[in-house]
């Protein structure tokens, strides 16, 4: 396993990170794994060098990931980079979600006795709260900082234009910044590269992608004559990923399964490897549902993309100019 400074931090995290997303039995999403398996994955990540876990207190059927995550990094918790979210809805009620200072104390307690813990490495807001004043959350999360409740702070979903505003905040108030942004970055969903990741640079902030294999659409477990199969991510997608389903995307997947195939590898393996091709990204987070899709992962990793494979690659994902 090799590491990488995790954005403009001082501390370095395994190039493939593990998703919490799937960890623990969840009602709005047929994928979710129960506590003994989902425990069996961290366990075995940590084996082969993972040391980074990302999660929200929103996963799991809100709260649940993060409980089982806290069990399973019992008596190791200072060998592993933990990463959650807050902002996305806890229950009812207008004060339950965002980034409002009532929320964020209330959603960081929360989060620290479900993971056992008395410190979040990195705190992320999950998504913009265009109801809040970026200043009010910013000040909340550079207050944990200073409380030693949160080591670092960072940002999700957010675009290029809110991020540079958040950032022109801390710098100019004197408050502690965002280290990363995670977003949905993969072989079919390069939009980034426009503008976050210019910005990114520019900030010293890392790239976290989610979603590195578009919902499983990079496995090539799909098929555009075939309907998926029941209690797969794509017979019934979510919002984040239904976009992938189209006849351009088979074609671009049918030129990447080519492509691996001819280097001895599976197109799961050349999504992760491409995007280790990047400097500017700190970590590849995947979920795994098995011990087998983790070492799956970790060993795509050890594919280094030369620089002319990785144009052949962009040939077939990006066929002209963003």
């Amino acid at each position: 396993m090799e590491y990488r400074k995790l954005g403009n931090s001082g501390i370095k995290v395994s190039e493939i990170g593990l998703g919490g997303n799937t960890f623990g039995e969840n009602e709005r999403q047929a994928w979710g794994i129960d506590e003994g398996p989902s425990i069996s994955i961290i366990n075995h990540a940590l084996e082969l060098g993972i040391n980074f876990i990302d999660t929200s207190n929103w996963y799991g059927n809100r709260g649940r990931s993060e409980e089982i995550i806290g069990k399973a990094i019992k008596g190791k918790r200072s060998k592993v980079i933990v990463a959650t979210k807050f902002g996305l809805p806890m229950g009812e009620g207008p004060n339950n979600s965002g980034g409002s200072r009532h929320h964020i104390l209330q959603a960081v307690n929360d989060s620290l006795r479900r993971l056992d813990t008395d410190y979040i490495d990195l705190y992320q807001m999950h998504k913009p709260d265009p109801d809040t004043p970026m200043e009010e959350t910013l000040r909340t999360l550079d207050d944990l900082v200073k409380s030693g409740k949160v080591r670092y702070i960072a940002c999700s979903n957010f675009n290029a234009w809110l991020l540079n505003d958040a950032m022109w905040i801390s710098h100019t108030k004197n408050l502690n910044s965002f280290v990363t942004v995670q977003t949905r970055f993969n072989l079919l969903d390069r939009s980034i590269e426009t503008e976050l990741v210019p910005c990114a640079q520019a900030n010293n902030i890392g790239i976290i992608p989610w979603g590195p294999l578009a919902g499983g659409f990079l496995t090539g477990k799909y098929k555009k004559e075939q309907a998926p199969e029941p209690g797969t991510r794509f017979a019934k997608p979510p919002p984040i990923y239904e976009d992938f389903w189209s006849n351009a995307n088979f074609e671009k997947l049918a030129g990447l399964e080519k492509f691996a195939e001819e280097h001895g590898h599976r197109v799961g393996e050349l999504a992760i490897s491409w995007l280790l091709t990047k400097p500017w990204v700190s970590t590849v987070i995947a979920g795994a549902h098995t011990l087998e899709q983790v070492s799956q992962t970790v060993s795509a990793a050890r594919w280094k993309l030369t620089r002319e494979e990785t144009i052949l690659v962009d040939s077939i994902t990006l066929p002209h100019k963003l």
